[in-house]
């Protein structure tokens, strides 16, 4: 993208003292260099629709300016711009809005805008170490209130979506009845296409697993008749969506930015347990099982992934905002909610 030119010294201005904040916050050079100089289009923009000073800026001209951005053409590859494209500039503008909230420059009303699907066969995944301190970030939290046994459910979460592998809606669905403390086996009935599969879980999962089941679940569940694996705030069971607020909030716990500002859901740690698996030299057809997948095909695609980060080549993640929801303080004032 050529450096276009803006000619308002205040928008000059902001570009850099945006620039300035990024590197404050301890991004990546690489997203230090490049989201300014997508604000700059964006400014660009402005400036041929007449405005010239930030305190004009409403949220219509940004929503105006992410409409005309979906329908300007690839001038390299002909047709439109890809999603992932897009998804550049979406995160820019989410994140200059939060610049602006931060600085106390303006306050501007949640954009609303929907993230396009991803259109590229990138797979997701976290590191060993990052999922490590998702655990450690379920320590040292809401310790002797009534909020205490979240920090026990989140563990619980870990261990079923990373350490045992399964889809959002296999856990949403999970019953208590599911999880055999003995044998270290979790039924899967709710599989893909419903097909059942059995899943094994290792001694450090089941410890989690059980402190969840016989300590926190029975102070959060209010009628004891409920199946539900996963209990909710309010007692009953505990919907996908929140789930993976969870996951976010744990993700803002930590201390690692680059960590902080990846598109984490709980898919994500089912990639990253079979990545890991490879990783660790277990076989495609194990892990197909593990993941219940009907074919070596579906479970190939994570062979890249593990050879890329064997030779330190790691494929950089999308780093972007969990769709229009602020970061920490969103999760702080609703977490009695989840």
């Amino acid at each position: 993208m050529k450096k276009l030119p803006v000619k308002s010294q205040s928008f000059q201005y902001i570009e850099k003292s945006f620039r300035e904040w990024l590197d404050v916050l301890g991004y990546a050079q690489t997203t230090v260099y490049q989201m300014p100089n997508s604000l700059r289009e964006f400014f660009y923009y402005l400036e041929q629709n007449n405005i010239t000073q930030i305190i004009q800026l409403e949220v219509k001209h940004i929503r105006e300016y992410y409409e005309q951005l979906k329908t300007r053409s690839n001038t390299r590859r002909g047709g439109g711009l890809s999603n992932s494209y897009l998804n550049k500039h979406l995160q820019m503008l989410y994140k200059f809005t939060e610049y602006l909230r931060q600085s106390g420059r303006m306050v501007l009303p949640s954009l609303n805008i929907e993230w396009e699907e991803n259109d590229t066969d990138e797979i997701e995944y976290l590191t060993q170490d990052e999922i490590k301190e998702l655990f450690a970030a379920t320590y040292g939290y809401n310790e002797g209130t009534n909020l205490e046994p979240l920090n026990s459910r989140d563990r619980a979460i870990l261990c079923i979506f990373y350490g045992c592998g399964l889809r959002r809606n296999e856990g949403y669905h999970l019953d208590l009845s599911d999880i055999n403390f003995d044998r270290q086996i979790i039924r899967v009935r709710r599989g893909k296409a419903y097909k059942e599969r059995l899943v094994p879980f290792n001694k450090a999962l089941s410890k989690h697993l059980q402190d969840y089941v016989y300590e926190a679940r029975t102070r959060l569940v209010k009628d004891k008749r409920e199946e539900a694996f996963f209990i909710s705030q309010r007692g009953s069971r505990m919907n996908s969506m929140s789930m993976g607020l969870r996951l976010r909030l744990l993700q803002q716990r930590t201390d690692n930015i680059e960590l902080q500002n990846k598109n984490v859901r709980l898919h994500v740690l089912r990639h990253s347990i079979a990545t890991h698996f490879l990783q660790n030299g277990m076989s495609l057809e194990k892990i197909a099982r593990f993941l219940g997948h009907a074919s070596l095909e579906s479970t190939q695609v994570y062979t890249h992934l593990a050879e890329a980060e064997k030779n330190g080549t790691e494929p950089e993640l999308k780093q972007q905002p969990y769709r229009n929801i602020p970061k920490y303080e969103y999760f702080k004032l609703h977490e009695d909610e989840l």
